[in-house]
């Protein structure tokens, strides 16, 4: 299997589940799928790359520079090389769609629309931390108002 098959292959499973997530009711089931299929299937994707490459029972693909995380070099580095940019991006998508689920969960526990939460989920989905920071601003009068640890 090539570094671009794993890519498309994380790439579609991202887009089913947050399609799930982003218009379908709620039930258990997709929840759990979302958890466990998705995020779970590309945390193992993930683990699975980055371990191959470190132990080197994977090769990388490309680029010359020195990998290591201790310099924007090396992170460079990394993100050079097709196995790094794919287990790189598996990264992102894991945990983007933690958050995502994170948001979701939280936002029909507080009451939220789906007509709110559709495009803060669409932000966090195609970038993460902008959408999570949305949700975070967006949420916390109701927080508030429900007690600090709700």
């Amino acid at each position: 299997m090539t570094w671009e098959t794993v890519f498309g292959t994380a790439n579609l499973l991202a887009f089913v589940m947050w399609a799930g997530l982003i218009l379908l009711p709620r039930w258990p089931a997709l929840l759990a799928a979302v958890l466990y299929a998705g995020v779970g299937l590309l945390c193992l994707a993930y683990s699975a790359g980055l371990i191959g490459i470190l132990t080197g029972a994977l090769a990388a693909g490309g680029g010359d520079a020195p990998a290591d995380f201790t310099s924007i070099e090396g992170v460079r580095g990394i993100f050079a090389s097709d196995g790094g940019a794919t287990i790189g991006w598996i990264h992102y998508l894991a945990f983007d769609m933690f958050a995502g689920l994170w948001i979701a969960r939280d936002a029909d526990a507080k009451g939220f629309s789906r007509w709110i939460q559709a495009p803060i989920l669409f932000a966090t989905f195609m970038a993460g931390p902008l959408g999570l920071l949305l949700w975070l601003a967006i949420r916390e009068r109701r927080a508030r108002a429900g007690g600090r640890w709700q």
